[in-house]
């Protein structure tokens, strides 16, 4: 999606939900992160890292869906359900970061 980007920082909401903002060309949306546990330990990382994951998992979901097709709120294990590449895809993005 390439007239949308998401905007930094990730802002935390605690309990390990986050919030981004995605500005697209007419209206900005919010979308809400929940940061699993079992899926920041598939992934090798921790609760220290849980923003740059969000962040991570924010990107990929935008190249491969329209920001209105998204739900507002996306919990990291639906995500990883959804897309059976997506687990490896992050271990590559979060090593490259």
């Amino acid at each position: 999606m390439s007239d949308d980007s998401v905007e930094l920082p990730v802002q935390s909401l605690g309990d390990h939900e986050y919030l981004l903002l995605v500005k697209g060309d007419t209206a900005t949306t919010e979308l809400r992160f929940r940061a699993s546990s079992s899926v920041l330990d598939a992934l090798g990382t921790d609760s220290a890292d849980e923003q740059l994951v969000v962040r991570q998992t924010a990107t990929f979901l935008l190249e491969h869906q329209q920001v209105m097709d998204l739900p507002s709120m996306i919990d990291l294990e639906d995500v990883a359900a959804a897309y059976d590449g997506y687990l490896d895809e992050l271990r590559q993005r979060l090593t490259s970061s």
